[in-house]
């Protein structure tokens, strides 16, 4: 399945599909004031001051090099290790303050290995913080049969257990346990880290997806900087010793690096990442050109992949059609240096 396909099955899943799950959806922002982590022996910090604000239902990717502290910094927020100095604050209110055992009840939490009990099954799975808070069957049973529906699965694989399910199935109910309570917060350590490329790829369209209907705030751990830029509304980079080098969109980030960690960082192509950021139904396409192409696009793909095609296509305009596969115009490479312009102008970088 080509990245097209996948943007587009993504794309065809929310609209077949409604969320019963998002009637009573609540999220909550998430602060980081002066926050540091010490550990006993240590020659530095692991986290060092660090600063910044998630809005409420934004997902904020934290990146960055091996022993950056990216990790630590969002176990700091369930408490699962506690801070040196600083606060942390869930919809202004200090975590501090909360017993963890309570905490961790609300906020819903995905690892890399899922982490499902062998021995339950997955309504058993996805029922276990429900169950801790007191909830009677017959909510339990709704709320599993809704949640498998949400993350594309059918009811019936509620009733197998986790060695019935493949790693992609595996992951899916990590992330419908992690919403089981309809946690205001939920915090993701490389989700994904562990699938190879093909499901990773379309876990993540899903994810996406599953995101534009429920708005959780969301912490997202990767090492991996395409992850970051595709997930993330906005990007945490830390350098080794926790040290936060730049707060921001995707968007800024790729348009104006901070200094020359963030620039080799995001790497020399991030104009060609900055393409990724925009679908062609995103932008004005030529209504008729000369000396178009024979190949054609979905309106879903993205700049990048249509500059992919134009480039086999020796540059020539390539089509771009709609779901229904109509032809709603050309894209060209004049467009294409139009947008990064543009984009550019817009996050107050000045021209290109």
């Amino acid at each position: 399945m080509t990245n097209t396909d996948q943007s587009d099955s993504a794309a065809a899943a929310k609209a077949g599909r409604g969320s019963k799950a998002t009637a009573n959806v609540t999220a909550a922002p998430l602060e980081f004031r002066n926050v540091v982590k010490r550990y006993p022996g240590a020659p530095t910090a692991a986290i060092n001051d660090l600063s910044f604000t998630v809005p409420a239902g934004e997902v904020c990717v934290l990146v960055g090099p091996s022993g950056c502290g990216k990790t630590t910094a969002m176990r700091l927020v369930n408490r699962m290790i506690d801070m040196t100095g600083g606060s942390i604050l869930i919809d202004e209110k200090t975590i501090g303050q909360r017993q963890p055992a309570e905490l961790r009840r609300e906020i819903g939490y995905v690892i890399q290995h899922v982490g499902l009990f062998p021995h339950l099954t997955i309504n058993n799975n996805i029922s276990t913080v429900p169950k801790l808070l007191g909830w009677d069957r017959k909510r339990m049973a709704a709320r599993c049969e809704e949640l498998l529906e949400l993350v594309g699965l059918p009811a019936e694989m509620g009733r197998r257990y986790p060695s019935q399910l493949s790693g992609g199935q595996r992951q899916r109910v990590g992330v419908a346990r992690a919403l089981a309570a309809d946690p205001p917060l939920m915090l993701m350590d490389e989700p994904f880290g562990a699938i190879d490329p093909i499901n990773r790829e379309r876990l993540q369209n899903e994810f996406l997806r599953l995101q534009r209907e429920i708005r959780k705030t969301i912490v997202f751990v990767t090492h991996d900087i395409d992850e970051a830029i595709k997930m993330g509304d906005r990007i945490a980079i830390l350098r080794e010793g926790g040290e936060l080098v730049q707060f921001d969109t995707p968007h800024r980030i790729l348009a104006e690096p901070a200094d020359d960690f963030v620039a080799q960082f995001v790497g020399a192509d991030r104009g060609l990442k900055r393409l990724a950021l925009t679908r062609l139904d995103e932008i004005e396409l030529k209504a008729s050109v000369d000396g178009a192409g024979g190949q054609t696009i979905s309106s879903k793909a993205t700049l990048r992949e249509a500059l992919s095609l134009m480039m086999i296509e020796e540059l020539r305009p390539v089509a771009v059609l709609d779901p229904d596969g109509n032809r709603r115009g050309y894209v060209t490479i004049e467009l294409l240096n139009q947008s990064l312009r543009r984009a550019r102008t817009d996050t107050g970088t000045g021209a290109a």
